[in-house]
């Protein structure tokens, strides 16, 4: 099974949020109602600096994966 690089997903306790789960270096899940991000790795201070760029960029492609999928189901 090949895993996506994107995967949305939603929680019955937050209705109104949309999680974007990001499975690739950096991965985490951001919350498209809030921008809350959450990392699923442990970053120490020099990472975080060295990554800003590239998770700034991976959050960006997040939003765009969303987009697309949305404006999908709006063209069915």
């Amino acid at each position: 099974m090949t895993i996506p690089k994107f995967i949305l997903g939603d929680h019955s306790d937050h209705p109104n949020a949309i999680y974007v789960i990001h499975t690739e270096f950096p991965r985490f899940i951001i919350n498209l109602e809030n921008d809350e991000l959450e990392w699923l790795e442990d970053f120490d201070q020099q990472d975080k600096k060295e990554l800003k760029s590239e998770a700034e960029n991976a959050v960006q492609l997040a939003t765009s994966f969303y987009d697309s999928e949305v404006a999908k189901y709006k063209n069915e």
